[in-house]
């Protein structure tokens, strides 16, 4: 079984000449197929939590290991590598590509990774289905709503079957309405395909369908659940 861990891990920021520590001493786990929530207030370092667990950031201190690798110690290459094939990441705004259409924007991690095919167009067509934007797939970002825009984001993440998809405050930037949809797209994506999440939120709702949930707070990370 596929396991994401990290053991003592801090992280700090220089900000005029002084050390502001935002994450000290965390220890984690998640199995594959788990569900968690990391709730905490805004500026709290829940993103920088999720980023350095992603292997998008470093810590300052600590380590990050998924299975056997241990991100400080593996190259560049193939942190990319995992981070390619084994993980998504959905960010509180879409980040998509205005240039390209709905489908070219979800196509974009096999097309990194090299696996880019029929079958993959396929299983692409069958996210969009699901997620209810296959009739977007021509469209360029800008013709669609907030609520098709995060779908879409959710489908790119996904294209590469990912066993963990890490969540940054997925819903923050839609109304209650979207919002509320977007979460149930979430919860059937961890039932329906099996992945692991890792979600920064602090909706209290959302959380409810959450297995495990952790509070950072004073850069501590401390389990409620």
């Amino acid at each position: 079984m596929n396991k994401l861990s990290c053991i003592d891990l801090s992280k700090s920021f220089i900000i005029n000449k002084e050390s502001l520590e935002v994450l000290s001493n965390i220890n984690f786990e998640i199995n594959e197929s788990e569900r968690i929530a990391i709730s905490g207030k805004s500026g709290a370092g829940k993103s920088t939590l999720l980023h350095i667990l992603a292997g998008l950031d470093k810590p300052t201190s600590g380590s990050v290991n998924y299975n056997s690798n241990d991100f400080s110690k593996i190259s560049l290459n193939n942190l990319s590598k995992i981070r390619l094939s084994s993980f998504g990441f959905v960010y509180q705004f879409h980040h998509l590509l205005d240039d390209l259409t709905i489908e070219e924007n979800i196509a974009i991690p096999a097309m990194l990774n090299g696996t880019y095919n029929k079958d993959t167009k396929n299983q692409i067509h069958e996210l969009m289905k699901n997620l209810n934007i296959i009739d977007r797939k021509d469209h360029l970002p800008w013709k669609l709503s907030g609520g098709e825009k995060q779908r879409a984001a959710i489908a790119r993440a996904l294209t590469n079957k990912p066993k963990f998809l890490f969540l940054d405050e997925p819903t923050g930037n839609l109304d209650m309405e979207n919002a509320s949809i977007i979460q149930d797209i979430i919860i059937d994506i961890s039932n329906n395909y099996g992945v692991a999440l890792i979600t920064a939120t602090h909706d209290n709702e959302f959380i409810k369908a959450f297995s495990k949930v952790y509070q950072l707070s004073n850069a501590k990370l401390n389990e409620l659940i």
